[in-house]
């Protein structure tokens, strides 16, 4: 989503004005559509400066889900993101998408919801693996230009791979080498995050990166 300036003018006087709007794009039939999804009025407080991160907000709002890293706004900025957001679930039932319209304008049936239980008991999980704290580690790595400064120096895939889980092991399960290397095996989804597997790689590689760090 990202906030749209338009000018306009009143039909009966013919002044001008600047309105505000909360904008979303669709692609519909190979074709990119912007769909308003809530109008913000002729005065909207934010300065422009702080459009993206009160859209980021609110795309946080609006899925909860995905939040991974909180984000840092103003107190300003989240008051209006918490009113913002109220308005749209309030809008919710009567926002339809233009696919739908599409549907709807050529006749077209809904197909009729498909609802199924499933036996909460009866899942089974597969190689669970942890991702918070190796996101965390990572994010930090890149603020302080770790990655970067590895890249710099030439050093390769598999020896930046190491070295991150050495770090990152020691900031999520403390203990040796040894220790790291099967956490990043059998409970890490750190691999999963840099496109490694970790599985494959030999305790060997995690030791030659302690000697680097």
């Amino acid at each position: 989503m990202f906030i749209r300036q338009t000018r306009t003018s009143n039909k009966a006087t013919g002044e001008g004005y600047v309105t505000y709007r909360l904008v979303r794009t669709e692609r519909i039939g190979g074709k990119v559509r912007q769909i308003t999804v809530l109008n913000l009025g002729r005065h909207f407080p934010i300065k422009s400066e702080d459009w993206p991160i009160l859209c980021s907000r609110l795309e946080q709002l609006l899925n909860p889900q995905a939040l991974i890293m909180p984000l840092e706004c103003s107190e300003s900025i989240e008051r209006a993101a918490q009113r913002y957001h109220a308005q749209l679930v309030a809008r919710a039932p009567m926002l339809v998408s233009p696919a739908d319209e599409a549907a709807g304008s050529a006749g077209e049936a809904r197909p009729p919801a498909d609802f199924q239980e499933v036996d909460v008991d009866s899942l089974q999980m597969t190689q669970p693996r942890s991702v918070g704290v190796e996101h965390a580690g990572l994010h930090a790595a890149s603020e302080l230009g770790l990655i970067e400064t590895l890249n710099d120096l030439g050093v390769n895939g598999v020896m930046q791979a190491s070295i991150l889980g050495n770090l990152i092991g020691r900031m999520g399960q403390p203990g040796s080498e040894l220790a790291t290397w099967n956490w990043l095996q059998q409970h890490s989804a750190l691999g999963e995050l840099i496109d490694v597997d970790f599985g494959s790689m030999s305790h060997m590689s995690l030791y030659r990166a302690s000697d680097v760090c």
